[in-house]
């Protein structure tokens, strides 16, 4: 038997004052999914295990059958797989976004646009390739994504946390 699952990712979203505080899935016009969900078998399901910040990676992978307690190990490493990108043993993968930031001074800077304006994937990759011929080395390799989100492998990496 083939069975489709469809995920409302992000759908829950929050009640927003202008709309009379409903969420946008609440006042939105939605024939397609009521027909789809007249004709099939509908679920709720708890994906994110308890201690995990609720994410589309780790609701994913328990969606697919993975349990991220014992497999998930961020989200780099899947966007690594989705990129064709292999890690070898001796790496880690991190992900890489590409962001806007406003400097208020030489001390204080804020992130004020998490996806750097939905930059294209073309100049995107323009600026990671940059990046690559500038700062990529034996132990550091950027590659390019699709829009704002790459990957940086590290090798033999050494991580010091305070």
């Amino acid at each position: 038997m083939k069975y489709l699952i469809l995920v409302g990712d992000g759908m829950g979203d929050h009640p927003v004052p202008e709309i009379g505080n409903k969420t946008p899935l609440q006042v939105a016009r939605t024939p397609a999914m009521d027909e789809l969900c007249s004709k099939g078998t509908l679920f709720v399901a708890n994906t994110v295990p308890t201690g995990f910040l609720p994410g589309s990676d780790v609701a994913n992978m328990s969606l697919l059958g993975y349990d991220p307690q014992t497999y998930y190990t961020g989200r780099a490493p899947l966007e690594a797989a989705s990129m064709g990108v292999a890690i070898t043993a001796d790496e880690t993968a991190f992900r890489c976004n590409l962001v806007t930031l406003d400097y208020h001074s030489t001390d204080h800077v804020s992130m004020i646009e998490f996806s750097s304006g939905h930059i294209s994937t073309e100049e995107a990759a323009a600026l990671i390739d940059t990046l690559e011929h500038e700062c990529g080395s034996e132990q550091f390799h950027f590659h390019a994504g699709i829009s704002y989100r790459h990957l940086l492998l590290v090798k033999d990496p050494v991580l010091e946390f305070a």
